[in-house]
């Protein structure tokens, strides 16, 4: 493969990676949040013991829980894109474009 065709590819790769990056970030954050609030209608289902206390914890419980899938399958993105801006950085060989 050329050289500058592997440089396209790895920049391509860069930023596809930065922004699985960030996104797997912004989710991380709306993630812990999502659990902390479970966790006081956890509390409050408990406390109150009405079925809409119960019903509000089930829905938010099935929302977070479809979050985390999402968590990690952008972590996983994010591990894929390493290890394929990995490979292409072990087999490209920098040359000078003009000769």
């Amino acid at each position: 493969m050329g050289s500058r065709l592997q440089r396209r590819r790895l920049e391509d790769v860069q930023r596809r990676l930065g922004r699985a990056r960030e996104d797997a970030h912004v989710l991380e954050e709306q993630v812990l949040v999502w659990n902390d609030a479970l966790e006081d209608a956890r509390i409050r289902a408990l406390v109150s013991e009405t079925p809409l206390q119960a019903q509000e914890y089930e829905e938010l419980s099935r929302h977070v829980a479809v979050a985390n899938a999402e968590l990690t399958r952008r972590r996983a993105e994010v591990e894929d894109l390493i290890r394929e801006r990995d490979e292409l950085l072990r087999t490209w060989t920098p040359k000078d474009e003009n000769g």
